[in-house]
C-alpha cells in the first residue's frame, strides 16, 4: 500500500464507507483534530518517564480515540450503501476515566485558583493535549449540529479533557513541579 494516491489533491478525501467530501468538511475537521489529539497524546508519552502508570492509561485512549476517528469518518449511508461495521466505541471508558480522576485527585492538593499550564514537559504536553480535546469536543459539536453523530463521542472528549487536565497535576506533582495558580491582581 502506498502513502500517497493523489485522490486527495484536488482538495477532497473519501469517506469510509464511501462517498468524497471537501477536505474542510465539518466532519474531516472533527476527525483531523482528533487525530492531531492522538498525535500530542502519543508526544506526551514520549516524555513520560518510566515506569509510569499514565502511558498506560494513554496508550488506551490513544486506540480509543481511532474507533473515535473511524466513527466519525463515517457518514450514515447513503442510498444503497450499508454502513461499514465499526469498532465498537468504548461506552465504559467514561466510568472508567472518572475512576482514574478520583484516584489521581486524591493524592493532589484542591484547587483554590486556576491553573497556569506549564510545570514539566509532560505536565505541559497534557496541558496542550487537553486544549487539543478541548478544540476536538467543540468540531464534534459544530458537526453534530448539522450530521448524525453518536451523542457519546461529546460525552467521551469532555471527561478526557478533565482527566488531561488532572493527569498534567498529577504529572507535575510526582515530578515535584508546584503548580503556578492564577492571580490576575498579583500577577506581573
Amino acid at each position: 500500500m502506498k502513502i500517497y494516491t493523489r485522490t486527495g489533491d484536488a482538495g477532497e478525501t473519501g469517506l469510509f464507507g464511501g462517498g468524497r467530501v471537501s477536505k474542510a468538511d465539518a466532519r474531516v475537521e472533527a476527525y483531523g483534530t482528533i487525530d492531531e489529539l492522538n498525535a500530542v497524546i502519543g508526544w506526551t508519552i514520549a516524555k513520560l518517564a518510566d515506569p509510569n502508570e499514565w502511558k498506560a492509561r494513554l496508550r488506551t485512549i490513544q486506540a480509543d480515540l481511532f474507533t473515535i476517528g473511524a466513527h466519525l469518518a463515517t457518514p450514515e449511508p447513503k442510498g444503497r450503501r450499508s454502513k461499514p461495521v465499526l469498532p465498537a466505541l468504548p461506552v465504559t471508558r467514561v466510568e472508567e476515566f472518572e475512576a482514574w480522576i478520583d484516584a489521581a485527585d486524591a493524592s493532589l492538593p484542591p484547587l483554590r485558583a486556576f491553573i497556569l499550564p506549564g510545570g514539566h514537559e509532560a505536565g505541559a504536553a497534557l496541558h496542550i493535549a487537553r486544549t487539543v480535546c478541548r478544540r476536538a469536543e467543540r468540531d464534534v459539536v459544530r458537526l453534530g449540529a448539522h450530521d448524525s453523530i453518536d451523542p457519546f463521542i461529546v460525552k467521551y472528549l469532555n471527561r478526557l479533557s478533565d482527566l488531561l487536565f488532572t493527569a498534567a497535576r498529577a504529572v507535575n506533582h510526582t515530578a515535584g513541579m508546584p503548580e503556578k495558580e492564577w492571580h490576575p491582581d498579583t500577577m506581573p
